[in-house]
């Protein structure tokens, strides 16, 4: 159990990132796609290996933390010489893995890893950067699966993929922000850099680019021709719900401090989510087997 919690395996869901081109072009039932599955889990043992230098890094800072306290390294559940040991472990399988599925693939799991590097050593305690480059590991997911089943990723979904990670990753700062002003104790050197006004304003403006940018691709020519179906606009809906009902989890709730758990737990988030699923799966899929 500690080791899985050293994995975060539950984490893992945020690899599903590399379906999403996929799903979009309507190639999810394809034989190219099987190939999606080794490389989720591949990208899974990269990630977790960057948790693992990550909470090593960490370990006295997580020590007062009320949560992460319990990481396996920081409650000395596993000594710092095993979790060493398996952050190798995983990086060699991981890069083999991923150099067997494709050469591009093994050059995008390797930016992703050097950029995770950076970042656990030092990279995440300059304000904006760490969150921009958080996000950038979103989008590299996406590409990475674009990789796997060479298709093609429009200027739409990377728009939109970077900004949704940005938005889930000022609420997630605006939670750490709330405990720093509560208790005085920084968990990350970067959040004593923000202010309340300065997450708020950003967590709106996010919002707000999404909605429009979303609304705009669903309305677009390229859109509607690619999907043969005018009525893209009608998936909207789930997406405004969705992001008002994070928006009072993090503002009214303050309950934002993680998004997997979010998506877990909250039955109204794990509603809109399948309800937008389902609408492109009518949308995308309806022509292909009809």
């Amino acid at each position: 159990m500690s080791i899985l919690k050293l994995f975060r395996v539950h984490q893992w869901v945020k690899n599903a990132f590399l379906f999403v081109p996929a799903f979009f072009a309507a190639e999810m039932f394809e034989e190219k796609s099987l190939m999606l599955i080794p490389a989720f889990f591949t990208f899974s043992f990269i990630s977790s290996a960057v948790y693992i230098i990550n909470d090593y890094r960490d370990i006295e800072a997580d020590k007062i933390h009320p949560t992460k306290r319990n990481r396996p390294l920081a409650s000395g559940a596993i000594s710092k010489q095993t979790g060493l040991t398996l952050f190798f472990l995983l990086v060699l399988i991981g890069g083999v893995s991923s150099y067997l599925i494709s050469f591009d693939f093994f050059l995008i799991i390797a930016l992703y890893f050097s950029i995770n590097i950076g970042y656990s050593f030092g990279l995440k305690n300059t304000p904006i950067l760490e969150m921009f480059l958080v996000s950038i590991g979103f989008l590299l997911r996406v590409l990475a699966g674009a990789a796997v089943t060479s298709t093609f990723v429009s200027h739409w979904l990377v728009i939109m993929v970077f900004l949704l990670a940005m938005f889930l990753i000022l609420a997630k700062r605006r939670d750490d922000l709330v405990m720093y002003l509560n208790t005085g104790k920084a968990n990350r050197a970067s959040i004593t850099h923000y202010s309340l006004d300065f997450i708020n304003a950003g967590l709106t403006m996010m919002g707000a680019v999404i909605i429009v940018t979303y609304i705009s691709y669903c309305v677009s020519d390229e859109v509607i021709a690619r999907f043969g179906n005018p009525y893209v606009y009608a998936t909207t809906i789930f997406v405004i719900a969705g992001l008002m009902r994070y928006l009072k989890i993090s503002l009214t709730d303050l309950k934002s401090g993680s998004p997997v758990k979010t998506l877990y737990s909250d039955k109204f988030i794990i509603v809109t989510m399948l309800g937008w699923i389902l609408s492109f799966v009518v949308i995308i899929y309806s022509g292909k087997f009809l």
